[in-house]
């Protein structure tokens, strides 16, 4: 298996990170820095990244939902609550695939296969992805209508994304909507709510692609199925 394969597979980092450890003269095979990024790894090789001996896991995929007021990283500078706290006796070395704000509650997958994770998160892979949001003002037809056509956000157009009101509070001029878009762009939500003038107060991702959170409390997670992570790179990858 090709060495950055090898690596992404070991829940390491991604192909293309892994390239970049290679190339950082992180990664050393049989105790030799590793150079050579077409590298077959062979049965009895000695891997290891930044002296650490890295072993080829069996992948696993998790679905974790995220309560507020938790980092969406394998650890925080400040020492704040992460994803890795619910999984402290998984024994792989799980991540988050992509992110989710720390304000922001809801589905997040965790893994050890980089290769998955690059294909969740790669711009060009259109996963549908539904919010719940609960929004300043009264959401209407007329201020939710450039959603569905695109507006600009950090200098480009979003895609088309699909709304559905599903309450409005006239007394305190709240809302919530329901939000299914296209992209993983940075804080997009927030933005895209944020153009239409209805500034957002609470967020949840509540669906990605097939998997929604039924059965699972805030902090709960459950190992996703053989057919689940097949429906999820089939949608990745348009089939």
């Amino acid at each position: 298996m090709r060495i950055n394969k090898y690596l992404a597979h070991a829940g390491v980092a991604s192909r293309r990170k892994a390239e970049e450890l290679i190339k950082a003269g992180d990664v050393t095979v049989n105790g030799d820095v590793m150079t050579d990024l077409a590298y077959q790894v062979k049965s009895g090789d000695t891997v290891e990244v930044k002296q650490t001996q890295i072993y080829k896991e069996e992948p696993v995929y998790y679905v974790l939902n995220k309560p507020r007021g938790v980092i969406s990283s394998v650890s925080d500078e400040k020492d704040r609550k992460t994803v890795m706290d619910f999984f402290r006796h998984i024994p792989e070395r799980i991540y988050p695939v992509g992110r989710l704000d720390w304000d922001t509650s809801g589905l997040i997958l965790m893994t050890n296969d980089g290769e998955f994770a690059n294909l969740m998160t790669h711009p060009r892979h259109e996963i549908e992805k539904v919010y719940i949001a609960k929004v300043e003002g009264q959401a209407n037809k007329e201020n939710l209508r450039p959603l569905t056509q695109g507006v600009k956000i950090d200098g480009r157009k979003t895609k088309p994304a699909i709304y559905q009101i599903i309450k409005q509070d006239i007394s305190t001029k709240k809302s919530v909507v329901q939000l299914t878009i296209h992209e993983g762009r940075n804080h997009q939500v927030k933005k895209m709510f944020e153009a239409v003038g209805l500034p957002v107060q609470k967020l949840s991702r509540v669906q990605y692609g097939t998997l929604d959170l039924t059965g699972l409390q805030p902090g709960e997670f459950r190992r996703l199925s053989r057919k689940e992570v097949s429906q999820l790179v089939n949608a990745a990858k348009g089939i």
